[in-house]
């Protein structure tokens, strides 16, 4: 008979095997080499959920948020990769897994591979297009420089300015070209310069390193603020052989710092030999201006108003006697025409004058101040008045005769 002290419960069962692996120091922490596989990584938690495994066999593997934030790269699935961790027992499963703490590409390095990686992501978005790339002014009065104020780069800045271009101004924002705060304070420095417009081109670098050392200059947000930027922007980072995510963003990449700084700086001994042309140029078209000028004025001179300006004078006065007499003759022209008119208008309008009829001996008559046009508007006995030609008649109606038409 089987006593119930000799039976195990499953949690108990999984609690034990659990205890069992976490007491083992060779699974505390190892080292394993594997293909990923059932890639999942959850945007909300962030954790990472996969299964590595090889020709053979698959293991389980969880990567929790706060070890995941600290990849430079993101995984991919079937990507073979090198992981520090130690195996346990997820009880509520009761599966045995991988909490894995560090990941890295095997065959590859991660800051190699998480470069590519975001190279090619800022390529696709447009962010390294020639299109969107600023031309460098020829002459800028102010030169921005973003670099460690400690560091080498920026005295070889210096001394190819003060050499080659002493008349610009250097705008000097300091900031860390490396380590963890790094990034941020570059970010900063271009959104500066954006916002301010204190310099009419900016060289942002430092001298050479490591892929680590160099790393901050791989940031995603520094590329983006560096894209935004208004003002052109010349990455000088590392060394000729050293390439980084500024490089492909800013708009002119320089090889060094030094490069940089000849990149944005006429050479003086060049400004001067163009002045040279310059002037020598001016100096031909000024004498060639000079010479028609003076011809213009030997013709000028040559001309008979000044041999004799006196009878330009006389010459336009007789113009304007002439234009005075045609204009008095067309004036007694129109006048006489237009008496004429108005003669012929005062005879008509005299033709037709009442007083010209009562000169022929008619009379008009009236009642009440109006004209009489029929004897039905007259009575016997009515008083009426006859106008004559010379005076007027009073007069009663003794009697009236209507005209028979028959």
């Amino acid at each position: 008979m089987i006593m119930d002290d000799n039976v195990l419960t499953v949690s108990g069962l999984n609690m034990y095997v659990k205890l069992l692996l976490e007491s083992d120091r060779n699974l505390r922490s190892l080292w394993l080499q594997g293909e990923i596989s059932n890639l999942t990584i959850q945007s909300r938690s962030g954790h990472i959920y996969m299964t590595l495994k090889d020709d053979k066999a698959a293991v389980k593997a969880v990567m929790f948020a706060g070890s995941a934030r600290l990849l430079k790269f993101k995984p991919q699935e079937g990507m073979k990769v090198l992981v520090r961790g130690r195996v346990s027992l997820y009880e509520a499963a009761g599966t045995y897994q991988l909490y894995v703490d560090d990941m890295q590409p095997y065959g590859a390095g991660a800051l190699n591979l998480a470069f590519e990686q975001l190279k090619r992501r800022l390529q696709q978005e447009g962010l390294f297009d020639d299109a969107h790339k600023k031309p460098l002014p020829p002459y800028p009065s102010k030169i921005g420089v973003i670099t460690s104020p400690t560091g080498a780069a920026l005295q070889d800045i210096l001394r190819i300015l003060k050499r080659r271009y002493p008349a610009a101004e250097v705008v000097l924002y300091p900031a860390l070209v490396q380590g963890d705060g790094a990034a941020p304070q570059l970010i900063r420095a271009v959104k500066y310069f954006d916002k301010s417009k204190c310099a009419d081109v900016v060289i942002i670098g430092r001298g050479g390193g490591s892929a680590e050392e160099l790393w901050a200059f791989n940031d995603e947000a520094l590329a983006r603020a560096i894209y935004e930027c208004s003002v052109p922007i010349v990455s000088a980072v590392g060394h000729e052989t050293d390439f980084t995510i500024c490089d492909f963003a800013a708009d002119v990449r320089a090889s060094t710092p030094s490069a940089g700084a000849e990149l944005v700086s006429p050479e003086t001994s060049v400004m001067l030999s163009e002045l040279k042309t310059y002037r020598s140029r001016l100096s031909r078209l000024m004498s060639a201006r000079f010479e028609r000028e003076r011809l213009r004025l030997d013709r000028l001179s040559s001309a008979g108003v000044m041999r004799s300006p006196m009878e330009l004078i006389h010459l336009r006065r007789m113009r304007l006697d002439m234009l005075s007499d045609r204009l008095s003759a067309a004036a007694a022209r129109r006048i006489s025409k237009e008496r004429s008119h108005l003669a012929r208008l005062s005879a008509g309008l005299d033709a037709m004058s009442p007083l010209k009829v009562l000169a022929r001996g008619y009379v008009i008559a009236e009642k009440d101040s109006n004209i009489l046009r029929s004897v039905k508007n007259v009575q016997e006995n009515d008083r009426i008045n006859i106008l004559m030609q010379d005076g007027e008649l009073d007069c009663a109606v003794l009697g009236r005769r209507e005209k028979n038409d028959e």
